[in-house]
């Protein structure tokens, strides 16, 4: 049985955060992901793998965005719309996924570790 903790930890970002406000892409560490991205201040995502979802095998079931000329990187599951690079983000928002990297064009974010 698992320890309630432990799910805790691994679910809610308590392995870390980090804090980026500059455009360059992100990563966590390696075997864990980004599992909440916090919004700090009015944010945009860059074209080119602003927000890449975690791949299980077979398709990628949280958010992505465009590439440079406008074409979808990932696709994801449920038929969801990729995200554009003029798309922005309010300050105080919380987006819930699995991402493996973040990429801010402008504005600032939070990003929770978790397994």
């Amino acid at each position: 049985m698992a320890n309630i903790d432990d799910l805790v930890n691994k679910n809610f970002g308590q392995y870390g955060s980090v804090f980026t406000s500059v455009d360059g892409a992100i990563t966590p560490p390696t075997h864990k992901v980004f599992i909440a991205i916090t919004i700090l201040g009015t944010t945009t995502f860059d074209t080119n793998g602003g927000l890449e979802a975690e791949y299980d095998g077979s398709e990628r079931k949280y958010p992505t965005t465009l590439d440079a000329t406008g074409a979808v990187v990932y696709t994801q599951a449920g038929g969801g719309d990729a995200i554009d690079v003029n798309d922005e983000f309010p300050a105080g928002v919380t987006i819930f996924g699995r991402w493996t990297s973040i990429n801010v064009n402008s504005g600032m974010v939070i990003a929770y570790i978790g397994d």
